[in-house]
């Protein structure tokens, strides 16, 4: 038990999301009221240590862990462990407030130290999503209630970090225990603790709520994340009622569920399906660092002929990465490039390139169907660029960010309502922009965004997004539409900026 003041009201949404695809379970049966919830995923976290939190499995540590601020599901921010925030006036200072009363299952405090420990062990301990503490060069416990976060320069990402990965907040007295205790005994000061009696790592995990937690009580008192290995076998667990609630990012599946008239479907649209070209300095493959060679690219494909056979016109074509919740997002930059590959030939003969050249890229399995290979081989033979498949698994990813074997992957990416989040992943030097490609226009632009929120800041990310799309730093194909479905026992609210419900997000339906 966490051992403090327990929540009063009962919040009209609970449970989780993982994955690309995510659902829950009732085990009152299909359409009954039920206290208790099990989660379909497709994700299989290899620790449940915060330092290794990334977003496709947040699920599994929200039950366990509280972040220092809540996201709602319309995106802005309130208390949880941290009360309050304030900014001083150049925005390099953040300072939190935070609740008092919070204590770990041993008794160690959550104060100010706690804060200082996580986020330092975060930041080193070398998970996917350290770098979003990239700028924190100092964390200041002012008093056990009191920290500033000193920044190198000012982040307006900063307050969503807090809410995701970087937030969450472990008992330190588990940081310097042999073997890593908490990779598989998470220890928080979330409303679930994790069931080690009933959990099978790889098949199910099951948590039970804390009766002592100190927040809101959720409408839950049990959720098990029950591992499918594809969306057939999550679709018929909709259907038996072994699962009440799902996301589904298949057309197939969709298609299938929709005729099912006891669900409830709602659809969402967020992540974007596209090529990321890593290699606009030409490192690799020397074409890609000519603007007019990827201007080519995105010209050589028809994206509404893909969208309607591929995806059964599940989604919307778009030519730019910036997602409509984004300040950036500007409704003509989707239909910017054309299906035109007479236009497409005559920009590689303008660039050099008049004979065409060569294209590997790796393909992995799960994200590039053989309806889409075979369509972009197609679509690129036809303007002179034979592209090559490297198959692989999702675990030779190495080779893509590590080794940085390729020039470009074909990808499904989050679309964040915050924009800063979306220009650190694709924009700044990183996991998405490993070769640290910019130019002069980017370089001016950026520091001027980072200066001031986004709605400040709306004529220069729309600079910068209409210049990105203009030197086709990428070749987005379309928006993906992704559908929430119920059985009728559970009530979903979509997150902004998220594929992904929040744990919070869900509630038995009345």
């Amino acid at each position: 038990m966490k051992k403090i003041t327990r929540g009063v009201a009962a919040l009209a949404a609970c449970a989780t999301a993982a994955a690309a695809l995510t659902a829950c379970g009732d085990s009152g049966g299909k359409g009954g009221a039920s206290d208790s919830l099990t989660v379909a995923t497709m994700t299989l976290p290899q620790s449940l240590d915060p330092k290794d939190a990334a977003g496709s499995a947040m699920p599994f540590f929200q039950a366990a862990y509280d972040t220092l601020v809540k996201r709602e599901p319309d995106g802005t921010y309130s208390p949880m462990l941290a009360t309050k925030w304030e900014y001083n006036g150049d925005r390099t200072e953040l300072t939190l407030t935070l609740r008092g009363d919070v204590k770990f299952d041993d008794g160690t405090p959550f104060d100010g130290a706690a804060v200082k420990a996580n986020m330092e062990r975060f930041a080193k301990g070398g998970g996917g999503m350290a770098k979003t503490l990239a700028d924190v060069e100092k964390i200041e416990v002012t008093d056990a209630t009191h920290v500033v976060l000193h920044l190198k320069q000012p982040n307006p990402a900063m307050l969503f970090y807090l809410s995701d990965a970087a937030g969450l907040m472990a008992n330190p007295a588990k940081f310097d225990d042999a073997g890593d205790p908490l990779k598989t005994k998470p220890d928080g000061t979330g409303p679930f603790d994790l069931d080690s009696g009933r959990t099978a790592i790889g098949t199910k995990w099951v948590y039970t709520a804390d009766t002592g937690y100190w927040g809101t009580k959720l409408p839950y008192t049990q959720l098990t994340f029950q591992y499918f290995d594809n969306e057939t076998a999550i679709v018929n667990g909709l259907k038996t009622g072994q699962v009440n609630a799902a996301v589904l990012q298949t057309a197939n599946a969709q298609a299938r569920i929709e005729k099912d008239p006891g669900v409830e479907t709602q659809k969402q649209e967020f992540d974007f399906q596209g090529i990321l070209l890593f290699d606009r300095g030409g490192a690799i493959a020397p074409a890609l660092a000519e603007p007019k060679v990827r201007q080519a690219l995105n010209h050589a494909i028809d994206r509404k002929t893909m969208l309607a056979k591929i995806q059964q016109g599940r989604g919307e074509v778009t030519s730019q990465v910036f997602g409509t919740e984004s300040v950036a997002y500007q409704e003509e930059l989707d239909s910017h490039y054309s299906y035109d590959p007479a236009r497409a030939k005559k920009l590689l003969e303008e660039a050099g390139y008049a004979d065409g050249f060569e294209l590997k890229l790796p393909r992995i399995s799960a994200i590039v169907s053989d309806a889409l290979a075979s369509s972009l081989q197609t679509y690129f033979k036809a303007i002179g660029v034979e592209l090559t498949w490297d198959d692989m698994d999702q675990s030779a990813v190495r080779r893509i960010f590590t080794d940085r074997e390729y020039p470009g992957m074909v990808m499904n990416m989050g679309q964040s309502a915050n924009d800063w989040v979306a220009i650190g992943e694709l924009v700044l030097p990183g996991t998405f922009n490993f070769f640290g490609t910019t130019d002069e226009t980017v370089q001016k632009l950026l520091p001027q965004i980072s200066a001031v929120q986004p709605k400040e800041a709306e004529a220069q990310l729309h600079e910068l997004n209409r210049h990105l799309v203009e030197e086709a730093w990428f070749v987005p194909f379309y928006r993906l539409s992704y559908l929430h479905v119920s059985d009728g026992s559970v009530e979903i609210r979509p997150q902004s900026g998220m594929a992904l419900p929040s744990i919070y997000n869900y509630a038995p339906a009345e």
